[in-house]
């Protein structure tokens, strides 16, 4: 008969479970998502592997870095073409982070025509 090691187990506490979940007791799962809004073209685009456009954009003082596919860059472009006034937003989740900033995964860019508001006439006070 061959010598056999005794089997050892590893008990994970409750808290280790949940940290490994990535909850927390009494904590409700979410999903974050960030939308960013433009309305200017971003001023330093770079063309990066794979022809894909990478830009940054200054929220707040908070830089967030962006990649996107030509076809979605292509948007961005159009509108500037297309459209006199125009909002962009880009939508995605906080990834990678760097010094100033952070990395925004799987970036979607839609993009919308904003018609200037008509003035509005001033009415006349009802005298009595």
């Amino acid at each position: 008969m061959l010598p056999t090691k005794p089997l050892s187990y590893k008990v994970k506490s409750d808290e280790t479970k949940d940290k490994e979940q990535g909850s927390y007791p009494m904590s409700t799962l979410g999903k974050m998502e960030l939308t960013i809004k433009i309305n200017e073209f971003p001023a330093d685009v770079q063309t990066v592997e794979n022809g894909w456009k990478q830009f940054e954009l200054d929220c707040d003082g908070q830089l967030v870095r962006v990649t996107v596919k030509p076809k979605v860059f292509k948007k961005l472009e159009q509108a500037q073409t297309d459209y006199p006034m125009w909002v962009a937003a880009i939508a995605g989740k906080m990834g990678e982070q760097f010094e100033g900033g952070f990395v925004l995964d799987q970036p979607n860019i839609q993009v919308f025509e904003r018609k200037p508001k008509e003035p509005k006439e001033p009415t006349a006070a009802a005298t009595t």
